[in-house]
């Protein structure tokens, strides 16, 4: 009964809490950006909520004062030797919950502000992207595309504009891992595959709009159209990785990828710009081929750099636009560092749901803690004072009973340490991407656990100082 009445009291602490969670990461989110939960987040709390409710049915009952007998004490209340170490027990095993689910939330914080603050390459805040899909790629449509273009960037307050076929972060995954080509002056080892790189589209000015240099040869220019010498821009990883010791500019690539059929045209390498990630929030080395948008015929995405604030140019695009085509659509106007939330609003639930039940447990565990010892100190209420009646000071009883909290603390926190890696270890051999905390955690776990349970030790640690020297010597 005991049991079932915990179960009921945890799921319904977690639906509460999730909906609360929902509501304040959706608050993250500067432009109302939509938020997704993750469902793995949800289970969780629902493991926790039922564990919870297993361990408070098997929790030891504390002793009466009509319990068999065992120590005689002052204050009447009797414990056994075997009750005592239960109780720590018991204590020992919530710091170490306590511990694992701290160190795993400590480290979803931590990624979510290293995700946060990491450099990308682009102008986050003055970029803000719009989707502006065509019904059909053709000559028309570039036509259009080049016309808004060039009407928008007549607007007051706009600084640059380009168009692309590609939203970082918000398209990630839309052309799977990248596309094979081959370069003069490179051939791959024997047994291996040619070299893949992301395939966009861009049009002349999108590197400057977007606040990415050139690192050497020129940008695409509007003479780069159907009919003119077929071009690419690369990434600086793949003039490194397939020239290290060469000139790109100037050598020829083709696609190799059965992606685009049996035809193989040859493009002359013209520049190189620095990496950007616009799949990852973390910029790390990306292979990246360019070409220019009259080219190809693709577009779809248009981005306005601003040299104010970016949102308020968005109705006046969107005017602009529909002076063309009423039709047209001018969906999800964002910058991209509202695209980054966007993106990064799902490990922000989890971090924060994670974070609220590691706090749950922290709590649970440092009342359980201050319990143990509470109740220690009146059975040991006798001892205390025949260790004040020989000399012993209130500052040594302090400091023991201060000390037994945090030994308590210390094993829960290796018991946790070594449970969490062994589950985690097992965990990785069914599921993908299981993640083990790094040292910083799980030491500001530790660090957090054991301050708390000292904490928690001080009013039981108090009271053993101050006991009554002549009163705990003349009770039975």
């Amino acid at each position: 009964m005991l049991c079932t009445a915990g179960a009921v009291l945890g799921i319904a602490l977690a639906r509460p809490l999730v909906a609360v969670v929902a509501q304040f990461a959706a608050r993250f989110s500067v432009r109302a950006l939509e938020v997704t939960i993750d469902t793995s987040v949800l289970w969780v709390g629902a493991a926790l909520a039922i564990a919870a409710a297993v361990l408070l049915a098997y929790v030891p009952r504390l002793p009466s004062p009509q319990a068999p007998a065992g120590l005689g004490l002052a204050s009447g209340v009797r414990i056994t030797p075997g009750t005592n170490r239960r109780l720590r027990i018991f204590a020992t095993t919530q710091i170490a919950f306590s511990f694992v689910l701290l160190a795993g939330a400590a480290m979803l914080l931590t990624t979510l502000v290293a995700l946060q603050t990491a450099h990308t390459g682009f102008d986050m805040r003055r970029v803000v992207a719009f989707d502006v899909p065509s019904a059909a790629a053709g000559e028309s449509d570039i036509d259009f595309y080049q016309e808004a273009t060039r009407r928008v960037g007549r607007l007051p307050g706009v600084e640059g504009v380009a168009l692309s076929m590609f939203v970082p972060w918000r398209d990630a995954g839309s052309f799977g891992p990248g596309i094979q080509f081959a370069v003069d002056g490179y051939r791959p080892a024997d047994g291996e595959e040619n070299p893949r790189a992301r395939f966009r589209v861009v049009s002349p000015r999108f590197f400057a709009v977007m606040g990415v240099p050139l690192v050497a040869g020129r940008d695409f220019t509007d003479e780069d159209r159907d009919g003119s010498e077929l071009v690419v821009i690369v990434s600086q990883s793949v003039a490194q990785r397939l020239f290290p010791n060469g000139e790109p500019l100037n050598r020829h690539m083709w696609w190799t990828d059965p992606y685009f059929g049996s035809k193989v045209a040859r493009r002359r390498i013209v520049g190189v710009v620095a990496d950007v990630d616009d799949e990852s929030i973390v910029r790390g080395p990306s292979m990246a081929i360019y070409q220019p948008v009259r080219q190809i015929g693709v577009a779809g995405r248009l981005f306005v750099r601003a040299a104010g604030d970016p949102y308020a140019l968005v109705p006046a695009v969107r005017r602009t636009i529909h002076e063309l085509s009423a039709d047209q659509p001018v969906e999800r106007a964002a910058t991209l560092e509202d695209i980054r939330s966007e993106v990064l609003s799902p490990d922000r639930v989890n971090a924060f749901v994670f974070s609220g039940f590691a706090g749950i447990a922290l709590l649970i565990a440092v009342v359980g803690v201050a319990g143990v010892l509470a109740f220690s100190v009146s059975a040991r209420t006798r001892e205390f004072g025949v260790r004040l009646a020989i000399g012993s000071s209130p500052r040594h009883l302090l400091a023991r009973v201060l000390s037994e909290g945090m030994a308590i603390a210390a094993i829960g926190v290796a018991a946790g340490a070594v449970g969490g890696l062994a589950l985690a270890g097992a965990a990785g051999k069914f599921f993908d991407h299981v993640q083990v905390p790094g040292a910083l955690p799980m030491a500001s776990a530790a660090a957090v656990l054991i301050a708390a349970a000292v904490g928690a030790s001080l009013m039981p640690a108090a009271r053993a100082s101050r006991v009554d020297v002549m009163q705990a010597l003349r009770s039975e």
